[in-house]
Formats: structure tokens, sequence, C-alpha cells
């Protein structure tokens, strides 16, 4: 465990792109140091730099190039660094690797916060599912009106939403709309799924009509039968459905 004192600093730097065993290797590290115990580490994202083979990579409006330097930096003991600096070599391939001498003046701590015990429960009862359909391409306030949705039932505590694009259907206007390769289409449906109590979801209706200005909103009875790992203290109703 990282306490106050001397420690190193270690700093790895590889492409965006680089990979390993067919995983982003910035991602890969990171793992690796997070199920080996280091007390934290932080990922860096650069725009723009070279490398060893001097030519000179950024970001643009039009292409966001994949050679960009990303940066893993951690501090821990000596002995831990010693114990996984061969793993890091090979993970980090051609990148580079840097270690300093450092001293901490405040190890970081674990909250202190009592956490509950979490016991199995049975969740279940009557509720409401509430499902709103509306074009991929509707906006609320410059954001996209699914993705507006989304926070706004966040931030309304309605217990969970899910989002679903549509492959294929048609509107109030009867145009259909189809994915096909190499296009997208802009106009998709997105069906957004929300369930908890009824009063909740009537309470948060108000919001939808402000939102919604072309779409369909509908709600059914629903029985809700769920088990889950939760703490008794923590209220009912979490998660996406």
């Amino acid at each position: 465990m990282l306490t106050t004192g001397k420690a190193l600093k270690v700093s790895i730097t590889v492409s965006d792109g680089a990979r390993y065993h067919g995983a982003s290797a910035y991602a890969s590290i990171l793992d690796f140091l997070f199920y080996r115990g280091v007390s934290g580490a932080t990922v860096l994202k650069g725009i723009a730099g070279f490398g060893a083979d001097h030519h000179l990579h950024s970001t643009s409006v039009v292409e966001v190039s994949d050679k960009l330097p990303v940066r893993i930096e951690f501090v821990e003991t000596r002995e831990k660094v010693t114990e996984l600096m061969g793993k890091l070599e090979e993970m980090a391939g051609t990148g580079l690797i840097e270690v300093q001498e450092t001293t901490v003046a405040k190890a970081p701590q674990i909250s202190k916060q009592t956490k509950p015990t979490p016991e199995h429960m049975k969740i279940e009862g009557k509720a409401r599912l509430m499902r709103i359909y509306v074009g991929e391409s509707d906006r609320w306030h410059d954001k996209p009106l699914h993705e507006a949705l989304v926070h706004a039932m966040r931030a309304n505590d309605i217990a969970g939403v899910t989002v679903y694009r549509g492959v294929l259907g048609y509107g109030a206007h009867r145009r259909a709309h189809k994915d096909k390769p190499l296009h997208l289409s802009k106009d998709a449906s997105i069906m957004l799924s929300a369930v908890d109590m009824e009063e909740k979801l009537t309470a948060f209706l108000p919001v939808v009509d402000q939102m919604v200005q072309e779409g369909l909103v509908v709600l059914s009875d629903v029985d809700i039968v769920k088990y889950s790992w939760r703490a008794a203290e923590l209220e009912t109703g979490s998660g996406g459905l």
C-alpha cells in the first residue's frame, strides 16, 4: 500500500492506436495496473506530438489521428514498480517508459464512509412502463433529444432508462427508414424505455410534453420481478430497464 515518503512515478507513453492482444494498449495497461493493486493511475491523451519515426501527428476537425500520444501515469513503491516493470515493458511495445524518483506528501485514502452490508433481495410489485418514440435527428436545445430525455429522467429521479435504436420502421409521415450498408439513416427511430412507480412517471409527463414536439409516448402496466444484490438501506428501483 502506498504511504508517505519515497516512491517512484512511472509514465508510459504509447500511441492511441497501439494494440496489445487485439485491445487498446493503454486500456490494457490500465486494466493490468488496476487488477495488480496499483494505488491509482491516470490516462492523459495528447492533441499533438511525434515519436521515434519523427512524424508529426495532430488532431483536426476532419480527421483524428490514431498515432497521437497517450500517457498512463501512476505512483507506487519501488518494490511494486520492480514487480510490474517486466510486464509493462511487454505491453508498452515500441512505446516509452519513464521512471522518476518522487516523494509522496499525502498518500491516497479510501473513503471511510460505512458501506451497508449487501443482501440478496427480491424487488417486486406493480409499476408503470413508459416508452417514448422519437426520431434520431430530433433535437432539444442543440442536443440529441434522446440524450436530453435521459438526462432529464436522471435529474427527476426516474429509476432507470434504456435507449434503443430502430433498424427498420416508419412514423406519422409514413416514410420508411432502414439502416443500409455504408449508410446510417439520420432519422431512424429511437425508443426510450423506463420503468418506475406510476406517481413518478405521471409527475414526469409534463417534462416529456414540453420536450417531445413530435413523437409518441405510451404508458403500460407492468409487474416488477427483479433479483439483485444491493443494500437494504438503498432505495429500490435503480438501473436501466
